[in-house]
């Protein structure tokens, strides 16, 4: 009954704060997900949704371990049948999962036979003290909270015979590593089904590039959940300044987000979009000038999170101007295949000389192209140790 009630709340909220039909275009999908057929392979995925982080650190992920002859299937926790798997997998990865009766059982009836149990984050949320620095926390309503009082699965991640964790960044793995934990760092990637839409795209931006004439360039900001408020604030000030500076400056804000009233003097040069498809997504991207990825330096929210704005944008040639957190500095060589800022003055500056030089734009997208080919596509995927410890554990309880 709890989780049918956090359920409930969390889908108020979507529709509250997308519409109807949009809001359904994201629920729909949760129900469906209860029906998808389950069959037995190596490894199980259990996700707690079936959004984006679903669909990164599960389905994504499971294409990858693919690509090396592991087999995998993929449930949400809400599947009636959950505890009847435990027969039928050599390893368990949970994703986000929140801590119910019949995962218990699940886990009960996986421990009783030995098999492997991992725990999958790709954010701070399995941990409640962390909550406060979440942006989104104080818009929640009283039954999305209750989502998040013990951590999305802080029970499983505390469970002695989990020993195992993944994760998405480096600062992630090593709050992880601290609880004991062995720590895999498996780095969001682009899927074949994404980069079959982008080089669809690509030859029609590849020529744009070439052969705009109109002066006009277009920032973009694609948020893509709520709850970023405070991490576009953080740009607020040289976002304005660049605007009043230069006239043939235009914004592109994708998804939800509350702007400054101060944006308001500039209305005519900034275009809202919501919620779309995956492929209509890429579309967007492929139609702006420079991208942007603002989050709060220090937040630890914000220092986790992963670098997917700079690769779903680098592999249209868009360029990215991102925070310098420690995910960003780690991923993007500034300067060459994007630029890292800390500050006003270091956003301003670097924004302004891709607003100016479109040699530059070109250039630096044309690294990050390289970059997200090279780094982030599930056919190029490099984490030998993670699938070496998958196989190993495949292979001891069979």
């Amino acid at each position: 009954m709890k989780l049918i009630l956090i359920k409930i709340g969390k889908a108020w909220h979507t529709i509250r704060r997308e519409g109807l039909i949009r809001g359904m275009m994201r629920i729909i999908p949760a129900g469906l997900a209860l029906f998808r057929r389950v069959r037995p392979a190596d490894v199980l995925f259990v996700t707690g949704g079936v959004g984006d982080s679903a669909r990164f650190r599960t389905k994504h992920v499971a294409e990858e371990i693919g690509f090396h002859g592991i087999t995998s299937s993929i449930t949400v926790q809400d599947n009636p049948r959950l505890s009847s798997y435990a027969d039928k997998f050599s390893v368990f990865v949970f994703h986000r999962v929140l801590f119910t009766p019949s995962v218990a059982k699940l886990i009960e009836r996986i421990q009783a036979q030995g098999k492997e149990i991992v725990f999958e984050t790709d954010d701070l949320v399995y941990d409640p003290s962390f909550l406060v620095h979440m942006d989104y926390w104080r818009v929640m309503n009283a039954l999305e909270r209750k989502l998040y009082e013990h951590g999305v699965g802080g029970e499983i991640l505390a469970d002695p015979y989990v020993k195992t964790a993944t994760t998405s960044t480096s600062f992630i793995a090593d709050k992880l590593r601290e609880k004991g934990k062995r720590v895999f760092v498996v780095p969001n990637r682009l899927p074949a089904s994404d980069v079959a839409i982008v080089e669809a795209l690509y030859p029609e931006r590849k020529k744009w590039l070439t052969e705009e004439d109109d002066d006009t360039v277009t920032i973009g900001y694609f948020s893509g959940t709520a709850g970023h408020d405070k991490d576009f604030a953080t740009i607020t000030t040289p976002l304005l300044r660049l605007l009043e500076k230069h006239g043939n400056l235009c914004l592109l804000i994708v998804g939800p987000l509350v702007l400054d009233d101060r944006f308001g003097a500039f209305a005519e040069r900034i275009d809202r979009l919501q919620y779309v498809r995956r492929r209509d997504h890429f579309g967007n991207v492929a139609a702006v000038d420079i991208n942007i990825a603002p989050l709060e330096i220090g937040n630890p929210f914000c220092e986790g999170k992963s670098e997917l704005k700079f690769f779903e944008a680098g592999i249209l040639a868009v360029p990215t101007v991102a925070s310098a957190t420690q995910t960003f500095r780690e991923a993007i060589r500034d300067g060459e295949d994007g630029f890292v800022a800390d500050g006003d003055a270091q956003w301003e500056e670097k924004l302004g000389r891709l607003i100016t030089d479109k040699d530059l734009r070109n250039q630096i997208g044309g690294q990050a192209r390289k970059t997200a080919l090279d780094r982030y596509v599930t056919t190029n995927a490099d984490d030998a140790e993670y699938v070496a410890y998958l196989k190993e554990s495949i292979r001891r309880v069979r």
